[in-house]
């Protein structure tokens, strides 16, 4: 799961979702990705506990304004 967090910030961190964006949805990630949406899902969790994104009850996880690093 680290290799697809790296993914995730990587992707971050070169404007792929610059901050505010709303990340894809998580199906569509796990193909992306090609892992199954339960391990996207989880992957999301370790980001949102380390303030890099932030859910949005009814709309979608989103990258966070001012990231920690």
């Amino acid at each position: 799961m680290d290799e697809l967090i790296n993914g995730l910030l990587k992707r971050i961190d070169d404007g792929t979702y610059p901050p505010g964006s709303q990340l894809p949805p998580g199906r569509a990630l796990a193909d992306d990705f090609g892992v199954s949406h339960s391990t996207i899902s989880r992957a999301i969790a370790t980001l949102r506990q380390q303030g890099v994104l932030v859910g949005r009850p009814g709309r979608g996880v989103y990258v966070t304004e001012d990231r920690p690093r």
